[in-house]
């Protein structure tokens, strides 16, 4: 029996193959549970942003292990939905044909990068890798010869992303400067396509936003585009330039490349059709979770590529594919209520309830909710199966998780 195969290590493959365990445990069923993913651990990609993020992963086994999922270190470079395989490269680069009597494809989603003249340059927080070559970046700049830029970050983008690495580049700049140039000015420029900062967040948030962004000292440049990349600084579309030594980028996202071998309809982001089951629509034996899967929320909201959905995404996705194969009944996908929480740097955070991100906390009382969110709530449990397998019910509640004992 070749059981449940799932197909990454984010979140969302995390708690998938977690949440197939968990049914069967419940259900006195023995059920193989096999996770490919190319590295060794769970990355906590939310936190990338911040410095030293290498320390933002924890290991695979010491999650999974525990409760007997078996992990194959490779990557998944096919999909075979006729024969129900799955291609996989491994560490030694010899190619292998995994079966599957369900699959769950939890593979994430990735930074587009642009075509544009000095794209490689750009730095970016999408990856562990590329967050490291960002910290070490940062950390050399001290010793660059002096000049206009050394100190100054643009960064491409005001959404979630590009709002929190650009709060935060303000005190880690900062800090580099104070060491070897404290005379050198630190500047941090925020470059977006929109006339607004945080166009995806909506009017809600956007006074406390703004009002951090001033109160840092964060420029913006609204209504452009970035041209061109250099060493030393950046073209806009309107023909600025900007001395810069750093350059990152955080527009837009398109799910995993694996979907395109999964036969179904996808949106403009890639993502895969599902039904309230997360089953892929048309595809038999096929589910999908976190930004893999076009799943709604509720009518009219489709989930966002973030953490707070893979999560839920995850269990539930586990949940059914366990169910499928043991013939137990399925649950339909009920989230959580939505919220987001913004990190502001030192100028605090913004916690928001609902679609239309109504305010609900600022400053520092958002920033207690942030480090929860960040430092607690979305790391998994290691080394404790029946905390794991408690916490994979698709009807747990964050609130419910015990105080940190890593």
């Amino acid at each position: 029996m070749s059981g449940i195969v799932v197909l990454g290590g984010g979140f969302a493959g995390v708690w998938s193959a977690a949440g197939a365990v968990r049914l069967a445990r419940a259900a006195g069923r023995d059920l193989p549970v096999t996770l490919i993913d190319p590295g060794d651990d769970l990355v906590i990609r939310p936190r990338l942003y911040q410095a030293d993020p290498d320390r933002m992963r924890v290991s695979l086994d010491r999650i999974l292990g525990p409760v007997g999922v078996r992990r194959i270190a490779g990557t998944a470079t096919a999909v075979h939905t006729a024969d129900r395989t799955v291609t996989v490269v491994g560490r030694d680069g010899e190619t292998t044909e995994i079966p599957w009597e369900r699959l769950v494809l939890a593979t994430g989603s990735r930074l587009v990068r642009p075509a544009l003249p000095g794209a490689e340059l750009l730095h970016n927080v999408d990856t562990l890798p590329a967050a490291a070559a960002l910290d070490a970046h940062l950390r050399r700049l001290p010793q660059l010869p002096s000049g206009p830029g050394r100190f100054t970050a643009v960064v491409v983008g005001a959404g979630f992303t590009g709002l929190e690495i650009a709060t935060e580049l303000v005190d880690r700049l900062g800090a580099l400067a104070a060491t070897e140039a404290p005379a050198e000015q630190v500047r941090v420029v925020l470059v977006e396509r929109a006339d607004t900062v945080g166009p995806e967040l909506g009017p809600g948030p956007r006074p406390q936003i703004l009002e951090a962004l001033a109160t840092l000292g964060v420029e913006q440049h609204l209504g452009v585009s970035l041209d061109v990349a250099e060493p030393d600084g950046v073209i806009l579309s309107d023909g600025t330039r900007l001395a810069a030594r750093t350059v990152v980028w955080t527009a837009g996202v398109q799910a995993s490349p694996l979907t395109a071998d999964i036969p179904a309809a996808r949106d403009r982001s890639g993502r895969l059709a599902v039904d309230e089951q997360l089953r892929v629509l048309g595809v038999s034996g096929v589910y999908a979770a976190g930004d893999t899967a076009a799943a709604h929320a509720e009518p009219g909201h489709p989930v966002l590529q973030c953490c707070q959905h893979a999560l839920q995404l995850g269990k539930f996705a586990g949940h059914n594919a366990a169910a499928d194969l043991l013939g137990l009944p399925a649950v339909p996908f009920t989230p959580a209520p939505y919220v987001t929480c913004l990190d502001l740097g030192s100028a605090g955070a913004v916690f928001t309830n609902g679609w239309d991100r109504q305010v609900a906390a600022t400053g520092e009382a958002a920033k207690v909710r942030k480090r929860k969110v960040n430092e607690w709530w979305i790391y998994p449990p290691t080394d404790d199966p029946g905390e794991l397998l408690r916490q994979a019910d698709y009807r747990f509640s964050v609130r419910d998780i015990p105080t940190p004992y890593r």
